[in-house]
């Protein structure tokens, strides 16, 4: 599993920049075959979206990267659950591995059904959970 922290380690990379851009602090890369293919991270505000979320950016470019819809030969490392909207997205993408760090108990998919992904989707979650976590926490902290 040391690619799974390291690819996690640029989720984090991507979480930070949003961050710093008074986003949420969310960040996600697309793997496949071992590299990665696309970055994303939240850009809500940015662009007065609320769906540009990081895994539906990282969606996005992934597939403009393969030259397709699907993602079966990816992987997404995420570093908080996808959310229901997001998971549903990764769904309809079929794609092959969601990593996630951090759980969402609030709005994370799996609180409101954990059948979004394709039923061929592979789940890993909790992978450097505690750094995710702290992301999120201080953000908020600092917010309130």
């Amino acid at each position: 599993m040391e690619d799974d922290e390291r690819f996690m380690e640029e989720a984090l990379k991507e979480a930070k920049t949003a961050g710093e851009d008074e986003e949420i602090p969310i960040g996600a890369v697309v793997v496949c075959r071992g590299k990665i293919i696309a970055k994303g991270h939240n850009q809500t505000e940015m662009l007065h979206d609320p769906t540009a979320h990081a895994e539906m950016l990282a969606i996005t470019a992934a597939t403009e990267a393969v030259g397709g819809k699907y993602l079966n030969d990816c992987t997404i490392y995420v570093t908080v659950e996808p959310c229901p909207m997001c998971a549903a997205a990764l769904g309809w993408a079929q794609i092959g591995r969601v990593v996630y760090g951090a759980i969402d108990p609030k709005r994370g998919y799996t609180g409101f059904s954990p059948n979004l992904l394709h039923p061929k989707t592979e789940v890993s979650a909790g992978v450097l959970a505690d750094e995710c976590a702290a992301l999120m926490k201080d953000f908020f902290k600092d917010k309130r």
